[in-house]
């Protein structure tokens, strides 16, 4: 059994060629091969966002705190909050984050295939994002 406490793994800022303004990334775990399961919190400031992304094996959200947005491609943007549970099929074309006035914290979930758990596409646009959830 391997136990990582609390606050022993360093945040990271979320890289700017992946996500747009203030993001945080709290690695939560990422064990050895053959598992292929990595856990992190994310934490979006107000405004942030992650670029248009895949994952080859899909992604679990559960959002934690505050209230998002995500939207996958060709469907609306859809307000997400705490305690929401969101599965990303494998290839599905998504974004994730806040929503301009509120931070949104998740953990996500995610399983490399042949060791790769991403594939970064463009960023989200102002005018995209900013369309915001049809209501």
């Amino acid at each position: 059994m391997q136990l990582k406490r609390a606050g022993s793994q360093a945040s990271q800022k979320g890289p700017a060629d992946y996500f747009t303004g203030t993001v945080r990334i709290d690695p939560l775990n990422s064990p050895p091969a053959p598992a292929r399961a990595t856990t992190a919190y994310a934490t979006f400031e107000p405004g942030a966002r992650s670029a248009w992304h895949t994952h080859p094996l899909g992604q679990t959200l559960i959002v934690t705190a505050g209230c998002g947005w995500t939207q996958c491609e060709g469907e609306p943007i859809v307000e997400i909050r705490s305690g929401d549970v969101i599965w990303c099929p494998p290839g599905h074309k998504h974004w994730h984050g806040a929503t301009p006035t509120t931070a949104m914290t998740h953990i996500a979930v995610t399983e490399a295939l042949d060791g790769r758990a991403v594939d970064w596409l463009e960023k989200v646009t102002d005018a995209e994002y900013l369309a915001g959830p049809q209501v």
